[in-house]
């Protein structure tokens, strides 16, 4: 009896632990804005979750094809890579109901931003801030897969 009871908790502990892990990677996929102007695949590596920059509007050049170099970044070296495929968002970790800890690179101005996000109604609110999150600016995407 001891064993069965030994067994049933095991794997009680088991499922709420693959729960917490699925709700934790429910921001891994590819998103759109809202606004339809970028996006962007959330991928995990190790237990931190990362984003790389898919498309987006105003970094494409006219033809179509070509992506825009990242021209603002501060790293003179970096200036010449392509905006498409860079990892720009980065080092979020999931704690108690959202992802905390990362930070936003914003091609256009060049510039990092500390970064939170959180899922609300299947919807994904990025928030990119200096210093505390009161003043920053929230992103809303949706998933596309």
């Amino acid at each position: 009896m001891k064993k069965i009871k030994t067994t049933i908790a095991m794997f009680f502990i088991a499922i709420t632990g693959l729960t917490a892990q699925n709700k934790a990677d429910a921001i891994v996929g590819v998103w759109e804005t809202d606004t339809k102007d970028a996006r962007m695949e959330v991928f995990k590596s190790g237990n931190l979750y990362y984003g790389k920059l898919l498309w987006g509007n105003k970094i494409v050049e006219a033809d179509g094809k070509t992506s825009k170099k990242d021209s603002n970044n501060p790293d003179v070296k970096q200036r010449n890579r392509n905006l498409i495929g860079i990892v720009n968002l980065s080092g979020l970790k999931f704690e108690d109901e959202n992802y905390i800890d990362g930070t936003i690179y914003d091609p256009p101005s060049g510039k990092t931003y500390d970064c939170k996000a959180w899922i609300e109604n299947g919807k994904l609110q990025l928030r990119g801030y200096i210093g505390f999150s009161l003043i920053g600016r929230t992103a809303t995407w949706h998933k596309l897969k």
